[in-house]
């Protein structure tokens, strides 16, 4: 019989260097000459203690190639859809999304059965302008009925739930949602199928981001303009999607596995690279499920957070954490041009999820330096 491991004997034994750590972890107490190896070298828990840094982070490489998606280069994917005009001179943006089931690795070793959109997860993160009409092309490739429910406002038939609308959309099926962009901020959509928390956990979601369009904000429209992708002013500011999320990697109704975009410490070990004199602003969204609250703390530094983004006036101002529910989301804007180049952390201020997975760094280069993500 396989033995069943929680994320508390994730965290007691520092087990998290994917599969070949949990076979060292079980070898713990066997001296030094006896320890396994991996691959014919020692175990990659071994030899995180070794190096003298505790196992608090996982040890190897995943695979981006073989997930289909990179959480670096998701920072900054924006899918602005096909974009045309309609006969009343309305910007259309065309969208084709579809449910697909697949493996996908959250952490060296750790293989989740993931049901995704286009392949990934989070999904492809939408972004449109206030008012434009979206067209969202849904095909089911999956093995179990699902939907698309968009955080927004728009009728019923497109609410992307059961019993309204075209209700569930069954395997090989399709249906085409559609709805005028409003309002403007920083939005999400996720399977709304039964149950509902399995489809949220199992990957179906992403981030869906509605830029304000600046003719209808007269007394805002510098604000207003600085976020509308595209503009002089939106040019100048660092942006960026973080999407919390977790992972029940044994079905037990509790996440051994939490990440920003998915790969556990994608960011502690590649950390993000930023200009220390442009602005930066996160697009920060929670669909963890099983744990009521997420959180995101930045280190060193404060930011203005605004609730939702359905705001250009800072609903928190100078704060340094912020606490989010499920489906809660909002941007957060800072600068680094005052501060010294270097490592800044930010992640979940609950320790636990630091510890498994959800722990990252800006890493801030002065504005010579080669910036890549």
């Amino acid at each position: 019989m396989s033995p069943k491991f929680s994320r508390k004997f994730f965290l007691k034994t520092g087990l998290f260097s994917g599969a070949a750590t949990l076979l060292g972890s079980l070898f713990s107490g066997l001296g030094q000459k006896d320890q396994p190896t991996y691959n014919g070298e020692q175990s990659p828990k071994t030899a995180a203690q070794n190096k003298g840094h505790g196992a608090m982070t996982t040890m190897g490489q995943v695979d981006h190639q073989r997930n289909g998606f990179d959480p670096h280069q998701m920072l900054t994917d924006w899918d602005t859809g096909n974009v045309s005009t309609l006969p009343n001179g309305q910007t259309l943006r065309e969208y084709e999304i579809s449910a697909i089931d697949k493996e996908i690795e959250i952490a060296p070793g750790i293989f989740f059965p993931a049901w995704t959109y286009n392949g990934r997860v989070p999904g492809p993160t939408l972004r449109c302008t206030e008012g434009d009409r979206i067209r969202i092309h849904f095909i089911n490739a999956g093995s179990h009925a699902h939907t698309i429910h968009f955080h927004g406002i728009h009728s019923s038939s497109m609410d992307g739930i059961p019993g309204t609308g075209p209700g569930m959309i069954g395997p090989a099926e399709s249906f085409t949602y559609e709805f005028d962009a409003a309002p403007f901020g920083c939005h999400l959509y996720h399977c709304h199928s039964t149950p509902l928390k399995r489809h949220i956990h199992k990957g179906l979601y992403g981030a869906f981001i509605v830029d304000p369009d600046p003719e209808r904000h007269p007394e805002y429209e510098d604000t207003a303009r600085s976020r509308l992708l595209g503009t002089k002013e939106n040019e100048r500011w660092q942006e960026f999607i973080i999407v919390m999320n977790g992972f029940d990697t044994n079905f037990d109704n509790d996440n051994e596995v939490y990440a920003a975009n998915t790969v556990a410490f994608a960011y502690q070990h590649k950390p993000i690279k930023v200009q220390h004199d442009q602005p930066i602003r996160v697009y920060l969204i929670n669909i963890t499920e099983f744990d009521p609250i997420n959180s995101f703390h930045l280190h060193a530094n404060f930011f203005d957070f605004y609730d939702h983004g359905t705001t250009l006036t800072p609903t928190n101002e100078n704060i340094d954490t912020v606490m989010m529910c499920q489906a809660q989301r909002g941007i957060l804007e800072f600068s680094f041009e005052d501060f010294e180049p270097g490592k800044y952390m930010f992640h979940a201020h609950q320790s636990e999820f630091a510890e498994l997975g959800w722990m990252s760094f800006f890493d801030v280069v002065n504005k010579d330096a080669e910036i890549s993500v």
